[in-house]
């Protein structure tokens, strides 16, 4: 077991303190936004080629003349942007760890909104034949590097200046921001409609380019992470923190991966899948699918915030159980309630699926996957995980439409359910960082920084934040 990196654990409270502020840094607020404002924009990038590559890319970038096939190989283009996260992950967390949260968070926004922008222009299959689906392949694979890049900086950014009673407020707040991207790319797909042609799908793309120049000016404003500073003074930065993570916590990484696979494979068949799903079988026009997405996600913005929230005041284990418990038993409802082609139901179907199901999980990890590793190799053992669980979720569409094709509605439904279970199992076997014991501790600290007269130290206790198995 490794030494756990942990104020808690550091007998010269006070000095901890202006590292470590038990109430945050004073940018704490700024930081939050700002993150969540990058992730609002990268997710409305990367989501919104989801949207697209399941109502409109099989048209446009594949031959028209097999619908089953198109829509095979538009989810396997968006595969490919999943398939490559892992490798932006370990590059964005290698450079999080080495140089800094804050370089990677300019970095990976101005990339994905240059790849972005690039799709907005892409000639389709009738204008170039063969050359459109390998452009398109190109810069999904930008997007993705980016992407993968992307969460590690963010949540470690806004965890590390945030209060330590409202760490997975803070980083529920961050982790909103991909609602709020969900909700802005199906607002312009929705408002794309009337264009028609082509039109509806470059517009969407088209306009990143906007929020890409918002997200810059944010980020170049953003402080440095408090944990990282001290690390550097210290001298105590990893040289490798790639290999020291894999080698000290691998079992961390393949619990947070279990746990991850849950909630964004799940989205991949609740969401994504059904996407096409409703189109295909006709149960319900465009406006209503992207009604539905965009109602669940205006929700899912409070609901993660609130899911994060929630662990304050009962711990991450809690909420990750509840919310992979009812992904479990929702898989055949799911799909029985979309079999009826009602707009009111599909439309609660999407927010159960999203504000509940999705945002339970998503709310959580930011804390409790920051809390599983150490400080000096947090970003990169974070979005390994993170990042690795892509692989399974962005092929999980193409994979969802097959055992559609072979077993009917069942086999999507029996997938989403599967991923839930996953998710349950690796809940129970991962250690709680944010249980009663923790926050006693706090509450004890809290007060021992209050007196001036009080002891500079406290009895340790093993339990806290950090790394270990």
């Amino acid at each position: 077991m490794t030494e756990r990196h942990s104020p808690l654990h550091d007998p010269h409270l006070h000095e901890v303190a202006e590292w470590h502020p038990i109430d945050g840094t004073p940018t704490k607020k700024k930081v939050a936004v700002g993150c969540s404002i990058g992730a609002t924009i990268e997710t409305y990038d990367f989501i919104g080629f989801g949207t697209a590559a399941a109502l409109y890319f099989n048209h446009a970038f594949f031959p028209a003349s097999d619908p089953l096939s198109g829509t095979l190989l538009s989810f396997a283009t968006l595969g490919i942007g999943f398939a490559v996260r892992p490798l932006g992950g370990i590059i964005g967390g290698y450079l999080g760890d080495r140089i800094g949260r804050k370089p990677v968070l300019v970095g990976s926004l101005l990339l994905m909104g240059i790849a972005t922008v690039l799709i907005g222009c892409l000639p389709t299959y009738q204008q170039v034949g063969q050359w459109a689906p390998i452009l398109l392949v190109a810069v999904r694979v930008v997007q993705g590097l980016a992407f993968g890049a992307e969460w590690g900086g963010a949540i470690l950014m806004c965890f590390e200046h945030a209060p330590w009673r409202k760490k997975g407020l803070y980083t529920g707040v961050t982790q909103a921001g991909f609602p709020v991207g969900l909700l802005l790319a199906n607002l312009a797909f929705l408002a794309s409609v009337p264009l028609g042609g082509s039109w509806a799908w470059r517009v969407p793309f088209l306009l990143s380019a906007v929020l890409i120049v918002v997200g810059i000016l944010i980020r170049l404003k953003l402080e440095e992470s408090p944990e990282f500073e001290e690390l550097k003074e210290e001298g105590e930065i990893s040289k490798n923190p790639l290999v020291e993570v894999i080698r000290d916590d691998w079992r961390n990484i393949i619990r947070a991966f279990c746990l991850r696979v849950a909630e964004t494979a799940g989205y991949a068949v609740s969401v994504t899948f059904v996407l096409s799903y409703l189109a295909s079988e006709d149960l319900a026009g465009r406006p209503v699918i992207l009604t539905g997405t965009m109602i669940a996600a205006g929700l899912g913005i409070f609901a993660t915030a609130g899911w994060g929230a929630l662990t304050d005041r009962i711990g991450r284990r809690p909420v990750y159980l509840l919310g992979t418990a009812v992904t479990v038993v929702w898989g055949i409802p799911l799909f029985l309630v979309l079999n009826t082609g009602a707009a009111a139901v599909i439309v609660l179907a999407f927010v159960v699926s999203y504000a509940v199901c999705q945002n339970s999980l998503a709310g959580v990890q930011g804390a409790w996957f920051s809390e599983l590793f150490a400080a000096k190799t947090r970003t990169t053992g974070a979005s390994l995980a993170y990042q690795l669980s892509a692989v399974v979720s962005g092929f999980t569409p193409l994979v969802a439409t097959a055992l559609y094709a072979g077993f009917g509605w069942i086999g999507p439904a029996l997938l989403f359910s599967g991923y839930g279970l996953l998710g349950l199992l690796a809940a129970l076997l991962t250690r709680e960082t944010w249980g009663a014991a923790e926050r006693e501790e706090v509450a004890v600290l809290e007060a021992t920084l209050a007196a001036p007269s009080a002891p500079h130290h406290l009895p340790t206790r093993q339990t806290a934040t950090g790394s270990g198995s």
